[in-house]
């Protein structure tokens, strides 16, 4: 029997942390989340103190039903949860969950808090305990019911609106407007030429360059010289006034000093993971939670970073006295200022004092380690080590030599350079940066006043402006940071939310709006302006950090929130016009027809349009290609589209082979069957002999996928679930997975037709009620099936098969006759439970 129980979220730390902690403990873990807002309307109470109603996550009812079972044996129970809101929620959830169940009777419940997962930290914690923060469980509720009621409200909108399926969030939408507005910035982007002249010198053999600086005693702007015919004339008068020669006419020289980068926030470590180790920001924070949790290093799991949700950059005493110790002992004395480098936290929207992400251990080097970690942890772990040691270093001494050279009275080239004298903590780690490559040092020739250097030529170089970068992942983040809009450690979810939705692609690790990301997002600008402002984002996020803090209370902000906000969505579903919100955009006339040409967003993407819904005849449409945008599109292209599907040819047996473009993508149709089209073939240009390639690649396959053909249309095929029965009735495809005890061989034909028609009356009498349960199912529209094609295992008694006497089997669990949702308020407990 343990007397004490300690909860964490993931097993993998709890294995840690019971080696820490030995016997008389046991560690359980929750799992993550253990309950969460039921997914229907009224799941928050707007009319009472917006009370929430609450169900365990299914997923997570087995590990609820562990704890619960373990604390009857146990005297105190320790929540261990992460040290940060969304951990204190969890806390109470599960705490909650337990005295609702009347499991806490009699029993000593506490709070514990670590950063790190070592040895010490561990045992400090569960010696100096605390009682469940109100405040940061108030300010996480907060956040839970200002999403839900975003994302319930406003996607309902966007489906009627727009198209099903579609979502957005309170930091979701803020973001993807960055992007779609940087791509606006884009596309009005208007080049200009300018033009810069470079001398080619040479010194004591000694080659070097210099860029013109001052021409006609006046400092040249970007602009100054800006055609072919100007640079001409500038460089054959510099040419002769020099005769080959420049004259050294000013030299200057100075040292630099380039201070380190602090150690890593989470913000800091996903855009650095991004820019140098080429991770997502999703991958970044999976590995540090992993290098958190504890890796075995030989002797048991070890903790090897400390917490990576952090907005500080403030590190322990301990941590910087060993990391001092540290660097004496392997870069020298002179590698170590006088006194430790301390750091300012900048974000506006720093939360409660959290150390920055560090290692545990200084000493535990990267090179120790490798071997027991994959090498994605260990380009993780190396980044985070090196950030931190160079932190507490010397800054680095640079030499820059700045020098004049004339060419005529008032006209002038300069060149600069510098060299490292000292490099300090640049022996360790430099910071990335984003868009702009990073400066080359050039080193110069030993230059003084009143000297010549050879002019070898002057070359007249042609450039254009160029439109800002889009957005990388880690510019992205830096700008979300920047404006104060969300929290670092959610920036991965929201940017993997805009990915799924296919509000943004991301081509060359950089940022594009798809045509419905732009679309939504001009709908949400046009309508909502207030809510997916910068500022208002920002605002709203410090005032849940007010709240965390206990500065305000959380249902008056709730309030300030909501009221104004719901009779918007309100007048907007009643007011807003479909097609105003579809930007239909008539681009000219197709010359067959006399009808009008139109592009704007359909039930199945972008597409074009001939005609209207008023002709007589129905209207023509065509899928925009892939590239083509709703904004750019020519008449030209447009009438291009009307060419599918186009006819290639015949097959060896006569049959038709054309090609087109389909809900599903491009493929090639020969006689009533389909091959896909692959990623580098275009319907508009590919030929007979690639498309009979296809067929050819088509047939194959599915000669491979059938298992048992009984003919009448009824195969038992190869799936990537498993066989499964394959039968086309009234155009209505049904797939039926086999009994789990039955091989494909081993079915006849009579247990499939009796299989079959128990599926077709099943999807019969479900089909009416489908689309209302999906659209129920989340607030932001994703259906809640695992896979929509996945076949379906009927469950029904085997024609013509001798039962078979069933195994004796445990007793069930009992099961609750529904789902228990509570309504709760969110208060947490001012003592712990005695």
């Amino acid at each position: 029997m343990s007397e004490n129980l300690v909860i964490v979220e993931s097993p993998a730390k709890g294995k840690t942390i019971q080696k820490y902690l030995g016997n008389g403990f046991e560690v359980l873990a929750s799992y993550g989340h253990v309950r969460d807002l039921i997914p229907k309307e009224g799941a928050v109470d707007t009319e009472n103190g917006y009370a929430m109603r609450y169900e365990i996550i299914d997923r997570n009812q087995k590990h609820v039903d562990a704890i619960a079972r373990a604390l009857k044996k146990a005297d105190n129970l320790y929540l261990a949860t992460d040290p940060d809101r969304e951990g204190e929620a969890i806390s109470w959830h599960l705490y909650e969950l337990l005295k609702e169940r009347g499991a806490l009777e009699g029993k000593n419940v506490q709070r514990v808090v670590f950063h790190e997962i070592t040895k010490r930290a561990v045992q400090e914690a569960i010696e100096n305990p605390r009682e469940l923060a109100t405040d940061l469980v108030d300010a996480q509720q907060a956040r839970r019911a200002l999403d839900y009621l975003v994302g319930f409200n406003l996607s309902p909108l966007l489906w009627r609106k727009i198209k099903p399926s579609l979502s957005a969030g309170r930091v979701q939408s803020p973001a993807l407007r960055l992007i779609v507005e940087r791509e606006d910035e884009i596309e009005r982007f208007v080049r200009q030429e300018y033009w810069t002249m470079t001398a080619q010198n040479a010194k004591d053999e000694q080659a070097f360059t210099a860029r013109l600086h001052t021409l006609d005693s006046h400092k040249l702007d970007q602009f100054d010289i800006n055609n072919e015919a100007r640079a001409s004339e500038v460089r054959e008068r510099l040419l002769k006034a020099a005769n080959g020669k420049l004259l050294v006419s000013k030299v200057d020289k100075k040292q630099r000093k380039r201070y380190p980068a602090p150690p890593f926030t989470t913000s800091t470590l996903q855009q650095e993971a991004v820019r140098k180790l080429r991770f997502s920001t999703q991958r970044a924070m999976r590995v540090a939670q992993q290098l958190y949790e504890g890796i075995d290093l030989g002797s048991g799991p070890i903790g090897l970073i400390t917490y990576m949700r952090t907005d500080s950059v403030t590190l322990a005493n301990e941590a910087i006295g060993e990391l001092r110790g540290l660097i004496e002992q392997r870069y020298g004395q002179d590698k170590l200022p006088e006194t430790p480098n301390f750091y300012k936290t900048k974000s506006k929207n720093a939360q409660e004092a959290h150390e920055a992400v560090r290692p545990t251990s200084a000493f535990r080097t990267p090179e120790q380690v490798k071997s027991h970690l994959n090498e994605e942890q260990f380009k993780l772990y190396e980044l985070i080590w090196k950030r931190t040691v160079a932190c507490q270093m010397v800054f680095a001494t640079l030499d820059t030599v700045s020098a004049d050279l004339t060419a005529e009275a008032g006209s002038f080239f300069r060149a600069s350079g510098s060299t490292i004298r000292d490099p300090g903590f640049l022996l360790v780690y430099e910071e990335g940066q984003d868009d702009r490559a990073s400066e080359k040092e050039s080193t110069l020739p030993l230059l003084v006043e009143g000297d010549s250097v050879t002019l070898q030529d002057i070359a007249a170089e042609q450039h254009f402006t160029e439109p800002p970068p889009r957005y990388s992942e880690a510019s992205l983040v830096k700008t979300l940071e920047e404006f104060g809009i969300g929290r670092p450690s959610t920036y991965a979810s929201i940017i993997s939310t805009l990915l799924a939705r296919e509000y943004v692609e991301l081509e060359s690790r950089r940022f594009t709006p798809t045509d419905i990301g732009r679309i939504v997002t001009r709908f949400l600008t046009e309508h909502f302006t207030q809510y997916v402002d910068y500022d208002f984002t920002a605002n709203l996020e410090n005032e849940l950090d007010e709240i965390s803090r206990g500065e305000k209370e959380w249902v008056p902000v709730m309030d300030a929130f909501w009221q104004p906000f719901h009779k918007l969505v309100d007048d907007k579903m009643e007011s807003v016009n479909r097609s105003d919100v579809l930007q239909s955009r008539e681009i000219g006339i197709d010359p067959a027809s006399g009808k009008p040409v139109s592009v704007r967003l359909g039930r199945f993407g972008p597409m074009v349009q001939i005609g209207t819904k008023d002709d007589e005849e129905k209207p023509v449409f065509a899928g925009l290609r892939p590239g083509m945008k709703l904004d750019t599109v020519t008449l030209e292209e447009a009438l291009e589209l009307f060419k599918l599907p186009r006819q290639l040819g015949e097959t060896e047996d006569g049959k038709a082979i054309s090609t087109n473009i389909g809900r599903f993508g491009a493929y090639v149709k020969f006689g009533d069957q389909f091959a896909s089209l692959k990623k580098e073939d275009d319907p508009h240009t590919i030929t007979l002999d690639r498309a009979l390639e296809l067929i050819a690649e088509k047939k194959i396959k599915d000669a491979e996928k059938i298992l048992v053909d009984f003919g009448n249309g009824i195969q038992i095929l190869k799936g990537r679930w498993g066989p499964y029965i394959n039968k086309v009735i009234k155009r209505v495809k049904l797939q039926i997975r086999l009994p789990k005890d039955r091989e494909p061989d081993s079915m006849t034909l009579e247990e499939c037709e009796a299989l079959i028609a128990v599926a077709a009356e099943a999807k019969s009498a479900k089909k009416g009620a489908k689309k209302a349960k999906e659209a129920a199912a989340k607030p932001d529209g994703e259906a809640t099936a695992d896979a929509a094609d996945k076949p379906k295992a009927a469950k029904v008694a085997k024609p013509k098969a001798a039962p078979k006497k069933a195994p004796a089997k445990k007793p069930a669990a009992k099961k609750p006759a529904a789902k228990k949702a509570t309504a709760t308020k969110t208060t947490a407990p001012k003592k712990s439970a005695s």
